[in-house]
């Protein structure tokens, strides 16, 4: 069910990727250092000066995220925490010591005038002032010095019309259904508040809450960046190229050093048929993208084209082309545009996460979640301003407007010794360099035969021209804000091995529990174009020799699968959420998704322990550790999303004992003192 309608059962269709791309065998040798830089922290969406790092730590790198506050017990960063076992339990599970609540869930009202949730009285005005469907990526921007008011700003990924009426027909929605389904999708901005000295945050019930916000799939939109305007995003609708409604399947994201979120637009390809009645020359991009081009109504389709035309791409063949972009939201200010940035280039983009380089221009690292596609960078033109004026902020507010897009390349240490089994190399690990190779720079296109605006709108094809690296489904890409240091989770693959072999970077064969690759770029420059990088993690069951977590003991390790969203805390540890966990019991049942924390530098680093399980049939989405350190919110999304669930047979009631709904939790630890540490 989650196959379905997340994603369009991508997995049971061939890989859009067929290209057949040389690996860079240059072995590039570079010494790497580090250049510690002073994050920028955005309080009241302003950029307010240097903050520094937690006394005693390694030197903070300028990131989107706001710099950590001193947290209450002085925890050294350790991680100390019992882990929790792997379960199928209809609940979201803590550690001893710890405690949680729901924040929002599907349905609550957020805005003035929006009724109490009715499963039974849906409409698309309700649902517009309501918190949205199937949260996934999360962050928690302060709006005070004190740190006791905040905002939640959550992306809205994806919609499951069986779980959502009673009296959805599969394959004949209702208008209705459809557009409360496209209310649905989005994001939602929402204002918090500390529950007294604790790590608990709840939502604000009472008085003006201005900052509230629900962003929709008719939201109006514009586009910036070169391609902006394009004849390949004119519509009969919009015949300058300039606008769009709404954003689709938003999954991961980011903050910017300004204070703005920037949102990834994932599997849009799903809402769109017809893609068999288009002019041949829009089929090639079309079917890169996974739409289908060879029938009207492919296998799963929506048919939201009853309800909007705009779906149908035998009469709007561009309208699919308008989806599966970085859309950049300002929660501070609920009135402003939503902007589509052309120059970040179109893909199933997971999201978009910041580095400040040296030079003070802003790096981007971005994936492209499909099995067999690639990681991309963008370096912003123009440099970051770190003060506060209105001037300030709108200059920064146009640094993702113009820039260099690239896509990585990389090249292997040991690549004969691979042999698909997952066995560690003779020198002892998963290692190279890479290339970041330049698609486009300063509005011109770098790629032979494309213009700048296919390059942009039609990406993948531009990056399978320049020979990228095909991975394993790169989902979020995080920078470490001690470390400088650039982490990106593979979800998994098992369609790799046969004519796509397993690589070093890849380096097992059917893998269907996925890895973690480091980064590291050549002298800290973010905003260079080499790099070295290294695999930390393997995924899986540790008893598994295909698994490696950093050269750790593996009898001390949790198990895990198919790692998705990252995080960071303040002392530089990883929390990866899981998504799709293949792990399973002695019955053969899969095992819940998860939360987990590992440390990556010191005797620790590898020791990943399990610190949290959401309820059965539920993805643990995405997770934000608070800067203070002392909470963690989490996106669980699709609580029962098992085949033959319905509201009235549900797999989960999590978490009001009635029927599933999705929704944002909090976990905190009970002595004040910081999670884990």
């Amino acid at each position: 069910m989650t196959c379905l309608f997340r994603c369009g059962n991508a997995c049971a269709h061939p890989a859009p990727n067929s290209s057949e791309n040389e690996y860079f065998g240059d072995m590039l040798q570079a010494e790497v250092s580090r250049r510690g830089i002073v994050r920028a922290a955005a309080v009241g969406a302003l950029v307010i000066g240097a903050g520094s790092a937690v006394a005693g730590a390694a030197p903070a790198y300028a990131t989107g995220r706001p710099s950590p506050a001193p947290a209450p017990g002085g925890g050294k960063g350790a991680l100390t925490f019992k882990p929790i076992p792997p379960n199928r339990l209809d609940a979201l599970i803590v550690p001893n010591g710890y405690d949680w609540s729901v924040v929002a869930k599907w349905g609550d009202p957020i805005l003035p005038g929006a009724p109490e949730f009715d499963i039974d009285s849906q409409s698309v005005r309700a649902q517009e002032g309501q918190f949205g469907y199937n949260n996934d990526w999360l962050v928690v921007l302060p709006l005070d010095r004190q740190r006791n008011r905040a905002l939640l700003v959550v992306n809205h990924e994806y919609t499951n019309e069986i779980l959502m009426f009673r009296d959805y027909v599969d394959g004949a929605p209702t208008r209705d259904q459809v557009r409360i389904a496209l209310a649905a999708h989005g994001l939602s901005v929402v204002e918090l508040e500390r529950q007294g000295s604790t790590g608990e945050w709840a939502v604000i019930d009472r008085g003006r809450r201005p900052y509230n916000r629900r962003i929709t799939g008719t939201t109006p939109m514009r586009f910036t960046g070169p391609a902006a305007g394009s004849s390949l995003l004119r519509t009969a609708a919009d015949r300058k190229g300039t606008t769009v409604l709404g954003c689709l399947n938003n999954c991961a994201g980011g903050i910017t050093p300004w204070g703005t979120v920037l949102s990834g637009e994932e599997n849009f390809n799903q809402y769109f048929v017809g893609g068999d009645g288009v002019p041949a020359d829009d089929k090639p991009a079309l079917a890169r993208y996974g739409i289908s081009t060879t029938t009207r109504y492919p296998s799963g389709s929506r048919r939201w084209e009853t309800a909007e035309e705009r779906f149908d791409l035998a009469k709007h063949p561009h309208e699919a082309n308008r989806f599966g972009w970085v859309v950049e939201v300002d929660p501070y200010d609920p009135k402003s545009t939503p902007r589509k940035h052309t120059a970040l280039g179109r893909f199933k983009h997971e999201g978009a996460t910041s580095v400040v380089a040296p030079d003070s221009r802003v790096a981007l690292y971005m994936g492209d979640d499909e099995r067999f596609d690639y990681m991309y960078k963008f370096v912003t033109e123009k440099k970051l301003r770190r003060g506060n004026s209105r001037s300030d902020r709108e200059h920064n507010m146009s640094l993702l407007e113009s820039g260099t897009l690239f896509v990585a390349k990389l090249a292997f240490s040991s690549a004969s010794e691979i042999d698909g089994s997952g066995r560690l190399p003779a020198d002892g690990a998963f290692n190279g360099t890479g290339r970041w190779i330049p698609l486009a720079r300063g509005g011109q296109s770098l790629v032979d035969g494309m213009s700048i605006d296919e390059v942009l709108v039609h990406t993948r094809l531009a990056a399978d021209r320049v020979g990228a690296t095909k991975m394993d489904r790169p989902e979020d890409i995080e920078p470490n804000p001690r470390t400088g240091k650039i982490y990106v989770a593979l979800t998994n693959n098992t369609n790799r091995g046969g004519t796509n072999p397993a690589d070093e970077a890849n380096p097992r064969n059917a893998n269907k529990h996925g890895h973690i690759l480091e980064i590291t770029e050549d002298g800290g420059n973010h905003a260079g174009e080499t790099f070295t990088w290294t695999l930390p993690i393997v995924c899986g069951d540790p008893n598994d020799p295909s698994t490696y977590f950093a050269g750790y003991d593996k009898s001390k390790v949790s198990p895990i699968s198919c790692p998705d969203n990252l995080d960071f805390d303040a002392h530089g540890n990883l929390w990866i959420s899981t998504d799709g966990n293949a792990l399973t019991d002695h019955t053969g049942a899969t095992f819940n998704d998860g939360l987990f924390a590992v440390p990556l530098e010191g005797p620790e680093r590898g020791h990943v322990k399990q610190f949290l399980s959401v309820p059965i049939g539920a993805e643990q989405a995405s997770a934000y550790v608070l800067d203070d350190n002392r909470s963690v919110v989490v996106s669980v999304q699709h609580p029962g999303e098992i085949t033959g669930a319905t509201v009235d047979n549900p797999a989960s009631t999590w978490p009001d004992g009635d029927f599933a709904r999705p929704g944002v939790a909090i976990a905190w630890r009970l002595d004040g003192r910081e999670i884990g540490a």
